[in-house]
């Protein structure tokens, strides 16, 4: 009995399915699958990112063998060129890279972080989704006014993005952050 039960669960890690019309099916299924999610995109545009929705970006992507891109969303003023140099942002988003960068590795999570440029927000993360595929993007959706994304830019991501998209709002009384631990370069 037990010999059969290790028989059928071998059959089963191993993919071999009993019966001729079963294979050809789940082979169909599971070539449209992509295998796991491999990159997990995580825009922001502040200095400060909602911890609720870095907890579950890492969680995922720890879960799920995943590399975690965090990616600052750099807005460049229509009078300058897009290439030009933003030194203020640079200040504000290096640190936060940086941060994450050390907590998602010390949870043994690949990281690959990035600043994108575009004229808005909304411009910027349709750059690097143009640019880049994702498996998966979360953002965070903030019940704050102020820097970040609009209700606009989740339905507009909703639309567009090649993607899941995870859009997670943290409870009026949960202010957690993630913010960069030192300010200036070190």
């Amino acid at each position: 009995m037990i010999a059969l039960l290790v028989a059928a669960l071998a059959a089963l890690v191993l993919g071999l399915v009993v019966g001729r019309r079963a294979a050809p099916r789940r082979r169909r299924a599971h070539a449209e699958r992509p295998e796991t999610v491999r990159r997990i995109l995580l825009p922001f545009t502040g200095s400060s990112i909602s911890r609720r929705a870095f907890d579950a970006a890492v969680r995922l992507a720890r879960a799920e063998n995943a590399t975690l891109m965090p990616c600052y969303l750099a807005t460049v003023p229509l009078n300058l060129p897009l290439d030009a140099a933003l030194p203020a942002q640079c200040l504000r988003a290096m640190p936060l890279l940086e941060t994450i960068e050390q907590r998602a590795i010390a949870q043994d999570v690949a990281i690959d972080g990035r600043i994108v440029r575009g004229r808005t927000h909304r411009d910027a993360l349709r750059r690097i989704l143009s640019d880049e595929r994702f498996d998966r993007v979360i953002v965070s959706a903030e019940h704050q006014l102020g820097p970040g994304f609009t209700g606009d830019d989740l339905v507009w991501l909703l639309d567009r993005a090649d993607a899941e998209v995870l859009i997670l709002r943290p409870a009026l009384e949960d202010h957690r952050e993630v913010a960069a631990d030192v300010i200036g370069h070190f």
